[in-house]
This record gives structure tokens, sequence and C-alpha cells, in this order.
């Protein structure tokens, strides 16, 4: 079994680099802490960055997780290779540019886009928001499968994802105590379904949610409190037409050998015990 050690980063396509600049600083409140004529690294902790933005395919995005250990990359991908999944070493190049020691890319079988890592690199420079969106972490991201079964199957016994509660056929899992870092959307898509950043408190999601409509973000979700993870949340749509959300308060599960995960419902109480009701379109896209 492969053993994840937390989620790294996020690499996503642009057709407009400078409008997903403008989006990452101004409206979503990340540091832009470098940039080149076709990336832009964008950080809300003390990592080199949590998203990198590309120039070109808008569809491409990649999903990256961090291994403790050199040797834990490799037999991930003497793991992966036996199951007849093809891993695809990075170059100097590649590691240099996602600012990472060493890195493989793969296939998940719902053909999304995977990198496993070693050494992600941090900076001793602490992170210094263009805005105060009380932005405290890189939280989670969602993925789309078009197999849930199938794929839970992948991450909880090719990987050492558990899961943490399912609301109707999804699943919310985690790596570590916080209650899910991946969170698994049934869909007919593939890739990246939503990227989390968790903030300090209700404050700030309630101060976001005033300022997201003063600039004509759409709110596709919220604000509400998952009933799941506890977290109180609100997600909004990107220029990109990805779903972003802030949430606060988390749910950390510390008694690993006695928690038993929940199956929720299929109704919107079970995403939200305040009654908010998501756009199904955009929230889905």
């Amino acid at each position: 079994m492969i053993s994840l050690h937390d989620i790294c980063y996020l690499r996503l396509g642009c057709r407009d680099l400078d409008e997903m600049v403008h989006f990452g600083t101004r409206i979503l409140g990340l540091e832009l802490r470098e940039r080149t004529a076709t990336h832009a690294y964008l950080r809300g902790d003390n990592s080199v960055f949590n998203l990198c933005y590309i120039q070109g395919d808008a569809s491409y995005d990649a999903s990256a997780f961090a291994l403790r250990e050199y040797a834990h990359l490799q037999q991930a991908a003497d793991e992966l290779q036996a199951l007849g999944i093809a891993v695809q070493w990075g170059d100097e190049a590649a590691c240099a540019e996602r600012h990472v020691d060493a890195f493989f890319e793969f296939i998940d079988p719902n053909e999304n886009r995977i990198e496993l890592v070693y050494r992600p690199h941090v900076t001793g420079v602490r992170y210094f928001p263009s805005r105060d969106a009380g932005i405290t972490e890189f939280g989670h991201f969602g993925l789309h499968s078009r197999d849930i079964e199938r794929d839970l199957a992948f991450w909880t016994q090719t990987m050492n994802a558990r899961v943490s509660d399912r609301i109707g056929d999804g699943a919310l899992l985690r790596i570590d105590p916080v209650h899910h870092k991946i969170a698994l959307f049934s869909s007919d898509k593939t890739g990246v379904q939503h990227v989390n950043f968790q903030v300090e408190s209700i404050d700030d999601v309630m101060r976001s949610w005033y300022f997201l409509q003063e600039q004509g973000v759409p709110i596709v979700f919220g604000p509400g409190r998952h009933p799941t993870s506890t977290a109180i949340f609100i997600y909004f749509l990107g220029p990109d037409k990805r779903v972003y959300e802030y949430s606060s308060g988390v749910k950390r599960i510390t008694d690993e050998a006695g928690y038993v995960p929940r199956h929720f419902e299929m109704k919107p109480t079970s995403f939200c015990m305040w009654g908010a009701r998501p756009n199904v379109k955009e929230f889905s896209e």
C-alpha cells in the first residue's frame, strides 16, 4: 500500500494567466510567489506554492501528494507498475518547475492526472496575503469519479486513504487526522472538482461572503455548515469555471481504530445542516 503523507499542490491549466493571477491574489487572497511567461505560483502557507496556473490547455489539471521518504516514492512506482499503471518520472527540469526533489506522474483509474512527490520545497519567508481572507492552509480538493466504487477501492487499497464519511455514493477520504483531504464526487467528468483553502474562523467565511458578492463572484453554495466534517463553508466560482471553497472548523479524527464511517442520505441536509442548497450545475463543473 502506498502511504500518502499529505496533499501537496495542484497544477491548473488556464486560457488567461493574467486573469487567474488577479483572481488568485485579489479575490482568493493568495500570495503570488513566482511568475514566468507561462506559469504563476501562488500560496496560502509556507510552501513555495499550493496552486500553479499554467497558460495553455484550460482542461489540464494535476493533483499532487507528498510521500515521506524517497524509498517510499520508489516503492510506490513499483506497486503502481505491478498493477499495470504506467508511471513517468520527472527529469531535472520538471522537478525544478514543480519545486520538488523528485516526482513521478500517472493516470488513476478515472483518468485523473496524479503526481507523487518527494521533498516539496518550503520557504522560510512567511505567507503574506494580497487580500486578508484569513487563509491558514491548503485544505483539500475534490476529484471527479465516473465509478465511485472502483475509485474508492483504488484510493483505499492501493493508497492509504480511509473513508471518513459518505454522502450517497460520494466519499470523503482522510490520509491524516483531518476529516478529509480528498473528496470523490460522482460525475461523468475527470480531474479536479473543487479546491479548498482553510480559513481561521467563521468571521473569515462571512467576510468573504460579503466581499465576493461585492466583487460579482458567483456564489455556488453557502454559507453553510457540513454535518460530515462540521466545517463552516462557502463555495464560489473562479473565472476558470472551477469551484473554490473557504472553510473553517473541520473535524479531526483522532481515534483511528474506533472511528466508524457514517453513510449520509443523499439529501440537501447531508451537505448543509443550515439549509443552504448548492447550484447543482455550477457545483458539478
